[in-house]
């Protein structure tokens, strides 16, 4: 089946199984997608690694889509297991550690760049 469209460019696709590494030293962040309106990317943990506390400026929107993730914000801690997600405004402090090997999307804003990511991992 063919549709019109207007969109000028071949649409991008990802997979965030395909691929898919993780490490003993520490979480594996991959870059997925890019556009005009925000970035995907796929964070890989195995069990209790952690991201330590970082924030962004930036929304960001977290999706846990295989283990389950200890997602802290302030004094609260949120359980996210499979298929649950959670959404933070910009300049919230959080930190995430693995429970069990995890595999998280992570949805960025457009001008929200993976070297600040990559970064929190040297904090």
């Amino acid at each position: 089946m063919k549709f019109a469209t207007t969109q000028t460019s071949k649409p991008q696709t990802a997979s965030f199984y395909k691929d898919l590494n993780f490490s003993d030293e520490s979480v594996v962040i991959t870059p997925l997608l890019s556009s005009d309106f925000g970035k995907e990317i796929r964070i890989a943990f195995k069990e209790g690694q952690i991201m330590k506390e970082h924030k962004t400026k930036f929304p960001i929107t977290v999706m846990t889509l295989k283990g389950s993730i200890e997602f802290g914000v302030g004094e609260e801690t949120y359980i996210l297991n499979e298929g649950e997600m959670i959404a933070l405004e910009g300049n919230v402090m959080h930190e995430l550690k693995a429970l069990k090997e995890s595999v998280v999307r992570l949805s960025l804003h457009k001008s929200d760049t993976v070297e600040r990511v990559k970064g929190v991992l040297s904090l």
